[in-house]
């Protein structure tokens, strides 16, 4: 989520979906070939009008969370893609401690999505996880296929990300239960984008599941 494109609201709308009033059908993903994409979940939160978000954001985290404790069990590597806030000489560890601390309105977000040892992690400088990052070079590395992004803000950094993956030619998956944005409308148009433009599929993140499982190719650099 770019700092520069934050735009706060006063007042929180009732959640809007693409999955309203049609029949999900589940989505079952190898478990080889798949990455999770957290974006921006390690966030301060700190701009004017972020009440409404960090409103929707929290329970998404819980919703997340168990999302990616699914896919770690079957062995699909989670990777933060995150924000570097402009701080050119921070990294992520530091930014962990700020967006976790007891001054951070975005710390229950932050602690629920904490990273573990086991993770991956790519810092980006502006809206796309792929813009001037590493994140090609990672996921060529763990042979990914398909993607499955969630995070903050859908209608920013999400949708830029997924219309670099898109363009990439990884098949994307957008679990709509588990990505905000600044309103419920934005976020409803930002997964119609997704959905429409960029072929992926949105559903919930309880219809995403997991079948196989492959070891770690290599050792992730550790978060503490």
């Amino acid at each position: 989520m770019n700092r520069g494109s934050r735009i706060g609201s006063s007042s929180i709308s009732p959640l809007v979906t693409l999955t309203r009033g049609r029949a999900l059908r589940p989505a079952t993903l190898p478990a080889r070939g798949t990455a999770l994409l957290l974006i921006d979940v390690v966030n301060d939160l700190a701009f004017n009008g972020s009440e409404a978000l960090i409103a929707q954001a929290e329970p998404m985290a819980l919703r997340l969370a168990a999302l990616k404790r699914r896919a770690a069990h079957a062995g699909v590597p989670a990777i933060y893609v995150n924000d570097n806030f402009g701080q050119w000489r921070s990294d992520f560890r530091r930014t962990v401690a700020h967006c976790t601390a007891r001054s951070s309105p975005g710390r229950v977000v932050s602690l629920r999505l904490r990273p573990t040892t086991r993770d991956y992690f790519v810092l980006k400088p502006k809206h796309s996880g792929f813009y001037d990052t590493t994140l090609d070079t990672l996921l060529n590395d763990l042979r990914i296929e398909r993607l499955i992004l969630a995070g903050i803000a859908g209608n920013i950094c999400v949708l830029f990300t997924a219309n670099d993956a898109y363009m990439r030619g990884f098949r994307l998956y957008a679990p709509e239960d588990c990505i905000v944005s600044n309103t419920p409308e934005d976020n409803a148009h930002a997964l119609r984008q997704i959905a429409t433009v960029m072929k992926g599929k949105t559903l919930t993140s309880t219809h995403l599941k997991f079948r196989g499982g492959a070891a770690r190719r290599s050792r992730p650099a550790a978060v503490r």
